[in-house]
């Protein structure tokens, strides 16, 4: 396993080497010690979190007070981060990553803490996130997945959202609330 990192400061690509024959395949997902190092401090799981969405759906943008590593089981999403951190030389750019089974690479993404994270499923998919803290309703916020001052090229100007991400403020709105 090798790790890439990002042009987004506090964002990685775990890159496994999946090996695979007529019965499927076998590929490790995750390693402590290498994050650990291309951090510069530890990284530990304290909740793990499985979700199942149907095709056409979009979650987030969310952004928590914890590292996530983010995984798709089954099926194809177009995972995007952005950086709402004002004083980031990256501020308000993103980058995106179509993770599971299409690309068929099992690529991992880990978002450090107060970036943010959306993702929309092309197929449905079973999506599944290791968290550095214990979930609190109190540590999420996020802004409204359309964004139009960022540029990102969703597949999709309708998706299936929940009531709380259709709500969601606007990016701008978001961060002028956290300064």
């Amino acid at each position: 396993m090798t790790i890439e990192r990002r042009t987004i400061k506090g964002l990685w690509r775990l890159i496994p080497e999946p090996a695979g024959d007529e019965r499927g395949f076998f590929v490790e997902t995750f390693r402590q010690s290498l994050i650990a190092s291309e951090m510069g401090r530890p990284y530990v799981f304290a909740q793990s979190n499985h979700s199942r969405s149907v095709a056409r759906t979009l979650r987030g943008f969310r952004t928590e007070p914890w590292d996530k590593a983010i995984y798709v089981t089954r099926g194809t999403a177009l995972v995007v981060v952005v950086d709402p951190r004002p004083d980031s030389p990256t501020y308000r750019e993103h980058e995106t990553f179509l993770i599971g089974d299409a690309p068929g690479d099992r690529h991992r993404i880990v978002v450090s803490r107060g970036l943010a994270n959306a993702f929309y499923c092309l197929t449905d998919v079973d999506y599944v996130n290791d968290v550095s803290e214990e979930y609190r309703p109190t540590g999420r916020r996020g802004f409204h997945w359309s964004a139009p001052g960022l540029g990102i090229d969703w597949p999709d100007t309708a998706p299936i959202l929940s009531d709380a991400d259709a709500n969601l403020p606007s990016f701008d709105a978001f961060v002028e609330g956290r300064r």
